[in-house]
């Protein structure tokens, strides 16, 4: 993921302020091109990344095909595993 600092984009400064809640399409003859979303804090930031991850992907992916392949524990079991 690239960064740039809004100084060097002022056209979008008007647009992009604390507290902003809408994202903020770029569109160059009529075709969106990017967005702008806005990030409140540090964790919508990492949802933002790892939705953009073909790494995170292929884990999540790899992660379902054991599942279904090997079956999974129920969340009463890992507790009663576990003595919680």
């Amino acid at each position: 993921m690239k960064s740039i600092d809004l100084s060097s984009v002022s056209a979008l400064e008007p647009y992009v302020q604390p507290g902003a809640r809408e994202p903020i399409l770029l569109t160059s003859r009529g075709q969106t091109l990017a967005a702008v979303v806005p990030v409140a804090n540090e964790d919508d930031l990492e949802d933002l990344m790892l939705s953009r991850s073909a790494e995170f992907d292929a884990i999540l992916q790899r992660s379902q095909e054991r599942l279904e392949q090997e079956g999974g524990l129920s969340s009463d079991e890992v507790r009663r595993r576990l003595g919680l």
